[in-house]
């Protein structure tokens, strides 16, 4: 009994360990771009962003731990009754309840290791993580400036910094130009050679700039203009209490730790007792989902005779969804009211408990058989095909078919099949310049890759969506978002992350898993004693990774950019934030062609007219100010094609000295010859734009003055991405030949090393490209060129 119980337990954990492992790394490569981008460009010391490492997988394993025990459940047992050793063990006398008895062991460890992650780990974590973030906020804020791009994070302030150096701790500023909005009519404009921002507390932010003026004028008064310089001085800069509870709110509860949630649940008034008692027993609902979800995983995965690990992958798939579906509207009806706190969050445990009792006493007297479903539902769909046809006849009779010869074999007659088996039609027909592909081989092998790949992506599009829906159950329900909302949320962001995370490493890990189980079952031997060379075998799976490519590709230039733009203003309506518009008429500020900065309180784009008009004309070698010129109006005038000028005033400075000043009528300026177009431009992000539409975007911005690095390696990488799929399936191939002799484990953690070590490096070198230090071919295009050279070698290096 021993050896069973070891045997048993050695066959779930290892499935169970692979799955969270997979599971946690999908979840984690959100946030692995932010992280390498603060290693890169060396604004955080490299202990803190291991802090923020750790501190982020105790959030993720609150919902992963609980799906691996069910992984480990469904395809270890699945595994041992497809091949027919659960049916060994039952005739020994091994019945359910001593399956029950032996996976208890390994449940009750992961429920408890669950619990205390929930309760105690996770929300320590996220108190920390806020806390280091709070911490790094002000090294982080001075990156979050970006060259040529005005600035409007702060309150009632503009600012525009020429070029921004990276330094430990921070980052240094050159040429810095800041507007001073608290009397909008007339802007205090400061001007300096450097600068950096400094943090003075939670609240608080310090612009130290030196060697600059300060330009001031008034509104009442045009003839007074006042103009001050400094070797150093500091700007203090407030942020509002508002955007710091804002900012704080949707983890404040998550934060809290059992006690004081307990607390506060018998306090105050009812929608707080409510939300922290939700809370409280979310913790320990969640955990138990290792205890329910085995009740039911055990009687099922008895039962997965004929599928295996395939079978117990889907159920695996469709058991989660449900549960989380349950548990999501349980939880919504407690915040709603209908349901008490207790009732709601332990509604999808109560059901799946239940339903794991009923399915353990069905199974302990009659084994359950799912292939009898399967027919059931074959035979429904034949009876269904004759009923139609019964009740809707051809109106047109078929013609007969025609009477074959009968041919003389061996001295009988015998009369040829009629139908040709799919696997002798199908690749003929599609066979092209007589290329003998595909061939039966290669269905075989397309097969088993088409399976593993679609249920690879489902499992991964089922744990990100309940992840995001978790994530943003606090502010669905603060701000009262209508289920169509969040349904058509869901819907816009699946896209996304099919294209983003899940595309490659689906990729890799479904070529892993196929070639690894054909190596494993020596049926590659055998292939390769027919005479087939392992390159032959590989043909299929390399064009379809290449036609995947090419489906991301298309779906980039025109499904993305929609379906990115929508989830955007969805996300925004979900979070409470104002409705972001592309168009943007109403910005305030605007660099020129030249070295000009326009500044408008107001511009009608059908009219073409500005109101309070500010033009700020600077040297850029020295960044000072040589020009200004404000009117109350300006309107374009066709005949003359040039802004014309009205009611204002001029001013040419020379350092702090005013070398000429006169006020007038109406003046029109040759120089400031940007037409009405030029302030109408469209501000879109990257990943909603097409390959095209982002290389026109570039160009418009090139030519305002705005730093365009970033948007130069998502150009790059709007090609070099889709290939990805490519060079996973290049890379995984020789790794699932090698190791396909060995166990899962080496298989899949071979998959997560390959995944770690090519998201990482990928990330370093954006992030490199992001901050100038690579250019931006090099930034996109090396780790694709990197990893495929690397599977290549290995490809080549195999023994054919």
């Amino acid at each position: 009994m021993r050896i069973l119980t070891r045997y048993i337990l050695g066959e779930v954990v290892s499935h169970a360990l692979i799955g969270a492992a997979v599971f946690t790394f999908v979840i984690f490569t959100r946030d692995l771009g932010r992280i390498l981008e603060l290693v890169v460009r060396n604004s955080a010391p490299l202990p803190s962003v291991a802090q923020i490492f750790f501190f982020s997988v105790p959030v993720a394993l609150t919902y992963t731990v609980p799906m691996g025990v069910l992984v480990g459940i469904l395809i270890g047992l699945s595994r041992l009754a497809a091949d027919s050793e659960i049916t060994a063990m039952r005739a020994s006398g091994l019945g359910v309840w001593s399956y029950l008895r032996v996976i208890s062991i390994f449940v009750v460890t992961a429920w408890l290791l669950a619990l205390a992650n929930s309760v105690y780990f996770a929300p320590r974590s996220l108190a920390a993580l806020d806390e280091l973030q709070n911490r790094l906020k002000s090294s982080q804020v001075s990156f979050e400036v970006q060259p040529r791009v005005f600035y409007e994070g702060f309150p009632k302030i503009i600012l525009y910094v020429q070029d921004v150096k990276a330094m430990s701790g921070g980052a240094l500023w050159k040429g810095v130009f800041l507007a001073d909005l608290s009397d909008p009519s007339s802007p205090r404009i400061s001007l300096a050679r450097e600068g950096q921002l400094v943090s003075q507390g939670p609240d608080t932010l310090d612009l130290h700039l030196i060697n600059g003026s300060t330009h001031e004028t008034d509104p009442k008064n045009t003839d007074q203009y006042q103009i001050s310089t400094f070797q150093t001085t500091d700007i203090p800069i407030r942020i509002p209490a508002s955007q710091i509870s804002q900012e704080h709110e949707p983890a404040s509860l998550a934060e809290m730790k059992v006690a004081d949630l307990l607390r506060s649940g018998q306090s105050g008034d009812p929608v707080s007792r409510r939300w922290h008692l939700i809370e409280y027993h979310r913790r320990l609902a969640l955990p138990t989902a290792c205890i329910v979800l085995a009740l039911v995983g055990i009687p099922l995965g008895l039962s997965s005779k004929k599928g295996g690990k395939s079978s117990g992958f889907v159920l695996t798939i469709l058991l989660v969804f449900l549960y989380y579906s349950i548990s999501l509207i349980g939880v919504s009806f407690a915040r709603q009211g209908r349901l008490s706190p207790a009732a709601g969050v332990w509604l999808a445990d109560l059901a799946f408990l239940l339903g794991g009792v009923f399915l353990l006493w069905r199974s302990e007297r009659r084994p359950l058989e799912l292939a009898s479903l399967r027919s059931w539902f074959k035979a429904s769909r034949c009876k269904a095909s004759r009923l139609k046809a019964w009740m809707f006849p051809s109106s047109t009779p078929s013609l007969p078919a025609p009477e074959l010869p009968p041919l003389r074999m061996n001295g009988e007659l015998s009369r040829p099949a009629l139908r040709e088996s799919i696997f002798t039609r199908w690749p003929r027909r599609w066979r092209l310049f007589n290329l003998r592909f595909p061939t039966i081989l290669d269905d075989y092998v397309l097969r088993d890759f088409a399976l593993y790949l679609s249920l690879i992506v489902a499992a991964f599009l089922m744990l990100l969506l309940v992840f995001t829906l978790f994530e943003l159950l606090n502010d669905i329900m603060r701000n009262h978002v209508s289920v169509l909302a969040v349904g058509e949320y869901l819907l816009n962001v699946t896209p996304y992350f099919l294209y983003y995370p899940i595309a490659p490493l689906s990729m890799l890990l479904a070529v892993l898993v196929t070639f690894g189980l054909l190596q494993r079952s020596n049926e590659i031997t055998a292939i390769k004693a027919t005479g087939i060379s392992v390159y032959r075998i590989i043909v299929p799976v390399l064009i379809a990774s290449t036609l995947v490519a090419g489906v991301l590709f298309i779906s980039d230039q025109f499904y993305l950019p929609y379906t990115n733009k929508r989830q955007d203003a969805l996300r925004n309506r979900i979070k409470g934030k104002p409705a972001q518009t592309y168009l943007r008429p109403d910005r305030k500020w605007i660099f020129g062609q030249h070295s000009d900065i326009y500044y408008y309180q107001f511009f009608d784009p059908d009219r073409n007219t500005f109101g309070g008009v500010s033009v700020f004309q600077f040297d850029p070698r020295t960044f000072q100010i040589t020009h200004r010129i404000t009117a109350e109006r300006a309107h374009w005038s066709d005949s003359m094609v040039r802004w014309v000028y009205e009611q204002g005033w001029e001013r040419s400075l020379s350092g702090s000295a005013i070398e000429n000043y006169r006020k007038f009528d109406v003046a029109t300026y040759p120089e400031l010859a940007e037409a009405p177009a030029y302030f109408k431009k469209e501000i879109i992000q990257s990943q909603e734009m097409s390959y095209d539409e982002l290389r026109r975007y570039i160009h418009d911005l090139q030519q305002s003055g705005f730093d365009v690095v970033r948007l130069r390696v998502q150009l790059q990488k709007k090609i070099a991405y889709p290939l990805i799929t490519l060079v996973m399936a290049i890379l995984a191939i020789p790794f699932a030949l090698f190791a396909g002799k060995r166990s899962a484990v080496t298989g899949i953690a071979t998959a997560i090393g390959i995944g770690i070590v090519y998201w990482t490096i990928s990330g370093v070198f954006e992030a490199m490209g992001n901050l100038s230090q690579l250019p931006p071919a090099v930034a996109a295009w090396s780790p694709d060129l990197v990893f495929g050279f690397i599977g290549g070698y290995l490809i080549l290096r195999m023994p054919t």
